[in-house]
């Protein structure tokens, strides 16, 4: 497969496309979807707290071209040379609520609004223990724990739509799911989470709980009787991540992810499972982040790809009613 897309040089000092009409909700499974006035847009993976990587991104919006966060803009990982989730936020905000750019909420802001929140007996909607609190990190460095000013910042994450369909093209942070975005949408026509449905969700006990994580943290189901792997750390692992975005039939080798050695899994195909559903290539593109994934980024497929790519970060320039190809990647994105 080629990279061609990789071999662009930057684009500088392209100044940002002109606002987008205003969105139009009519649609009930389609939040903020947005009438097609623009052709270009510039879709942005995970930031995670990284200023540097989030001003090399914005230099490559071509002229009229709207933006797309595909969320996780908090939580620095180890890669992050100098975060600052502060920086970050307030320019993604400041883009988002011009006009200048739309976005999507990740899994790392879900698990803000969760970390920075009680339940009625004043317990934690998500735990501060030490794996937590490592992952949060950056966050909590920077606006404290439950401080008036982490509410106050997390409280923006709910104007943000678990996913949005601009018509030809379709966003969202982990997984499109059809039945998942119907269970949604069937409380929250617009996508926007509520206050109100925070516990709820931390106790992922509901359809409309579980239903959320899938869009923001994907499909993680449980392998054959019999059949486990070694995580990196060593850990035994029964249940693996899925690139449902891999369309037609796939073996449980093709379509794991995070699995050090395939050959720990069996060349046999995955059996129907409620919870993924294999994208088909003639749907409308969808790009999503989240998943780390390892190597020279690319496009697995004309209808859907990954563009989380943590040791080689990349952008998506997608031009409309086209399919997924490789001449739209551009990277790596460094300063």
């Amino acid at each position: 497969m080629s990279h061609a897309g990789l071999a662009k040089p930057l684009i500088l000092d392209i100044p940002f496309g002109a606002n987008p009409d205003q969105p139009d909700c009519t649609r009930t499974t389609c939040p903020h979807r947005r009438r097609p006035t623009l052709t270009q847009t510039l879709i942005i993976p995970d930031l995670h707290a990284d200023p540097n990587r989030l001003d090399a991104s914005l230099r490559l919006v071509p002229r009229q071209a709207q933006i797309a966060f595909l969320g996780d803009f908090i939580d620095a990982g180890k890669n992050v040379a100098h975060p600052d989730d502060g920086t970050v936020l307030h320019r993604v905000m400041a883009l988002v609520e011009t006009g200048e750019a739309l976005a999507v909420m990740g899994n790392h802001e879900l698990n803000a609004l969760l970390f920075h929140r009680a339940d009625a007996k004043g317990r934690p909607l998500r735990q501060h223990d030490p794996k937590n609190l490592a992952q949060h990190g950056s966050f909590c460095a920077r606006f404290g724990i439950g401080t008036p000013e982490a509410i106050a910042q997390t409280q923006w994450f709910l104007t943000l739509p678990l996913w949005q369909d601009l018509g030809g093209l379709r966003l969202v942070h982990a997984c499109w799911h059809p039945s998942a975005i119907a269970t949604i949408a069937a409380r929250r026509p617009d996508g926007r989470l509520r206050e109100d449905d925070l516990e709820e969700i931390a106790r992922k006990e509901t359809p409309f709980a579980r239903a959320v994580d899938l869009l923001l943290s994907g499909p993680e189901i449980p392998l054959p009787p019999g059949i486990s792997f070694r995580d990196n750390a060593g850990h035994c692992r029964t249940d693996v991540r899925i690139a449902w975005w891999r369309s037609g039939p796939s073996t449980w080798r093709e379509a794991a992810l995070s699995v050090p050695d395939p050959d720990d899994l069996p060349d046999a195909p995955i059996e129907a499972n409620d919870d993924i559903t294999f994208y088909d290539e003639d749907q409308p593109p969808v790009l999503v982040g989240h998943y780390k994934m390892r190597g020279t980024p690319q496009i697995e497929g004309p209808a859907a790809a990954c563009l989380d790519y943590p040791d080689a970060p990349c952008v998506y320039h997608w031009n409309s009613d086209e399919p997924l190809r490789e001449e739209g990647l551009f990277g790596p994105v460094t300063v």
